[in-house]
């Protein structure tokens, strides 16, 4: 599959508003070592033709628009440090492998390329991406987000506070927010908080939380996104049974 194909293949309505301008951007500095670029910037310009503004209902979210999602955000939290840590790097590329495989993955890496050399705003970028993608594809950014900022071993002040700005412009509330990222983090109350709980909640309050958890947190939810996402899914799923057994064990109920 050639550049060109996968990108005029892979996005939808990703190719318009502040996200599509970096898109255009990062395409032009790929293109600037590749011959034959006017296919790619034809497809382009013809999916730029409706922005996300001009929609007056949310459509749904494709696995390019979020591939592209991903690869803006994930942009911004390896720079929040001020190091481009090889290890998030790599976390990164592992990821996308893992999902799309490894000549889509290298396609994505030149995309990520031309985006991490631009200045993003973030509060534009993640506007769009709530306007046009649903929740629960939404929560499933942050999730990944997350991972990208521990793949270093440790998630850093100035990254989480990229991820939280980031969560307020996605439309991501705090307890969702606290139970995802409680994910990441060891500590003793880190059950309660992924099923958004306070220490010293009854049994009946955590199986109802836990089927309440349970449904939003389903594979299913994010199953427009394709099979690729399904995998990232189900670890955000397991985390969530993992956190339920962990009470069960704890209280013996």
């Amino acid at each position: 599959m050639s550049f060109s194909k996968w990108i005029g293949g892979a996005l939808g309505w990703s190719f318009g508003g502040p996200i599509g301008a970096i898109i255009g951007l990062a395409i032009g500095s790929v293109i600037d070592s590749m011959n034959g670029g006017d296919t790619l910037l034809g497809e382009g310009k013809r999916k730029r033709g409706t922005t996300y503004r001009s929609r007056p209902q949310r459509p749904q979210t494709q696995s390019g628009d979020f591939e592209v999602s991903l690869l803006v955000l994930a942009s911004i939290v390896i720079k929040a440090d001020g190091v481009q840590d090889q290890r998030e790097l790599d976390y990164v590329r592992q990821q996308f492998s893992n999902m799309y495989g490894k000549e889509r993955a290298n396609h994505a890496f030149q995309l990520f390329k031309g985006i991490s050399k631009q200045k993003i705003s973030k509060r534009q970028v993640c506007l769009q991406i709530k306007q046009m993608m649903d929740h629960p594809s939404r929560l499933q950014l942050m999730h990944f987000l997350f991972g990208i900022a521990k793949a270093d071993g440790i998630v850093t002040q100035d990254e989480e506070r990229e991820i939280q700005i980031m969560a307020g412009y996605l439309g991501i509330n705090a307890r969702d927010y606290e139970s995802i990222k409680a994910m990441f983090y060891s500590s003793s109350d880190n059950a309660y908080t992924v099923l958004e709980l306070k220490k010293g909640a009854s049994v009946d309050d955590i199986k109802k939380a836990y089927r309440k958890m349970a449904k939003k947190y389903h594979p299913d939810r994010v199953i427009h996104l394709g099979k690729e996402h399904q995998k990232g899914a189900e670890e955000k799923f397991r985390q969530v049974q993992e956190a339920y057994e962990h009470l069960q064990k704890e209280l013996r109920f």
